[in-house]
């Protein structure tokens, strides 16, 4: 007689930790903030310990005393004292206002000239070409161009953000159209609308998504581009304030330009996925 020894599951175990965590801090989004919170307590831990042990430059600021001198700028950004004396705010707002027309002049260039060449085969041939070899190229070789052709250092500025930032919106762009369905193409012939008709109506929004995509990334390397051109051009701007203050030594004011740099272009990165989410209907992209 044949006698069958009863088989065991084996338990899982779950980890303790994990579990007192998950009961803890069950979100998701909220065990995230405090690992984030952990960790950037422990660099300024790290960083405040370093600065006072002499493990770094003698020019390098404690934690404590960066954070000090940040609120001090931040709480009055728009001060004037002087013409070489101002509020880190004014800066801001020439590298932004730079930004914002010469990322509009790139967008202008580059979504006519992407839905051209998404539509004709032969001439994105013909022009892949350029881009491939004009698109690594680094905005600090378009200065000098720049400069030769237009002779104005605010005018050069808005024309190197403009050539550096066009190229992620031209070639997504150019891909959202040539990957429209083409059903929605036929059924615009069937019903004997236009061509024109068939790009504003068809075309157009459904290769918006991807036209913003290439938008969101332009914006991102337009205000990135921002900082090396006003390094070099000076006068006003981000980019100035940081080689200024650079000069003087201040090393508490160039984190805290860094830090609202990073935070401006966190909100226009945001703005952006937001436009993204709204034209693609909800969907994932």
């Amino acid at each position: 007689m044949n006698s069958s020894l009863p088989t065991t599951k084996p338990r899982s175990r779950s980890n303790p930790v994990m579990s007192a965590i998950t009961n803890v801090l069950p979100n998701q989004d909220l065990q995230a903030f405090v690992l984030f919170i952990l960790i950037l307590s422990s660099i300024l831990i790290f960083w405040e310990v370093g600065a006072k042990s002499s493990w770094f430059s003698p020019l390098m600021p404690s934690a404590s005393q960066t954070l000090s001198d940040f609120w001090g700028w931040v709480s009055n950004p728009f001060y004037v004292k002087g013409t070489n004396d101002r509020g880190i705010g004014w800066h801001l707002v020439t590298s932004l206002r730079r930004v914002a027309i010469g990322f509009t002049v790139g967008a202008a260039i580059a979504i006519p000239a992407g839905v051209l060449i998404g539509l004709f085969p032969v001439i994105a041939k013909a022009v892949d070409p350029f881009v491939q070899i004009l698109k690594p190229v680094s905005p600090l070789a378009w200065l000098p161009i720049g400069l030769g052709l237009i002779k104005d250092s605010e005018s050069t500025a808005i024309f190197v953000i403009a050539i550096t930032s066009l190229w992620p919106t031209l070639i997504n762009t150019k891909f959202g159209v040539s990957n429209v369905d083409p059903s929605y193409i036929d059924v615009t012939r069937t019903l004997g609308a236009s061509k024109w008709r068939t790009i504003v109506k068809v075309i157009l929004p459904a290769a918006a998504p991807s036209i913003v995509s290439g938008m969101r990334i332009s914006a991102g390397i337009a205000w990135l581009v921002i900082v090396a051109a006003e390094i070099l051009i000076g006068g006003t701007g981000v980019g100035y304030f940081v080689w200024n203050e650079w000069n003087n030594l201040s090393i508490t004011s160039i984190i805290t330009a860094i830090l609202l740099i990073g935070a401006i272009g966190l909100i226009i990165d945001r703005l952006f996925g937001l436009l993204q989410h709204w034209v693609s209907f909800g969907r994932a992209v």
